[in-house]
């Protein structure tokens, strides 16, 4: 062995601290891992984070059978390795359908577009299973990134004390895809 190959223990440490995968794959949650580290994730970010809820934001979309919940998993080697992202989408009414709880953990914002990613992978499922409009509801400071992904404003309105906007997507940007199970793979760059 060169010295060249050796790393010292104290230098790797230092270089695992700071590992970032480069590969995450924005998929269907179909594992029970995954639905827990999603319902973690919400937590972490609308209670802990944001406080718009005290112990638990769950309710009763959670509830319906027909909701579905997207995951953006970190991956390492194509292997899942942790849950960094997540949306879910349901059918309120027979053609429309609506996005709701998109949280992407602090650490990983600005990295491969994971909210975009959920967005376009939420919107385009519900376009394959039949949406002709699809709506959220869009805390404020996430209407400019929503608007560039071709999405327009219906509503000011304000939702547990913070300004949000209803919005609806153009279902035209937003091809159906109707393979979720397996979903796509995003690489690491920068946020737009």
């Amino acid at each position: 062995m060169r010295a060249a190959d050796w790393i010292p223990a104290c230098a790797a440490s230092v270089a695992v601290a700071d590992y970032r995968p480069v590969e995450y794959r924005v998929k269907l949650a179909t594992e029970a891992w995954e639905l827990r580290e999603a319902r973690n994730l919400r937590r972490a970010v609308f209670c802990a984070e944001q406080r718009l809820f005290d112990f638990t934001d769950a309710d009763d979309v959670d509830d319906d059978i027909g909701a579905i919940t997207l995951v953006a998993v970190s991956c390492i080697h194509s292997m899942s390795e942790d849950v960094v992202g997540t949306v879910r989408v349901h059918a309120p009414g027979d053609d429309v359908w609506q996005g709701s709880r998109l949280a992407v953990r602090r650490d990983y914002r600005g990295q491969a577009w994971l909210g975009r990613e959920l967005i376009h992978l939420a919107v385009s499922l519900a376009h394959a299973r039949g949406a002709l409009r699809f709506v959220a509801q869009v805390q404020q400071q996430n209407v400019a990134l929503f608007e560039r992904l071709h999405w327009r404003a219906l509503e000011a309105i304000e939702l547990r004390g913070r300004p949000h906007m209803r919005m609806e997507a153009d279902l035209a940007h937003y091809p159906p895809c109707k393979s979720v199970e397996r979903g796509f793979i995003t690489t690491l760059r920068s946020a737009a």
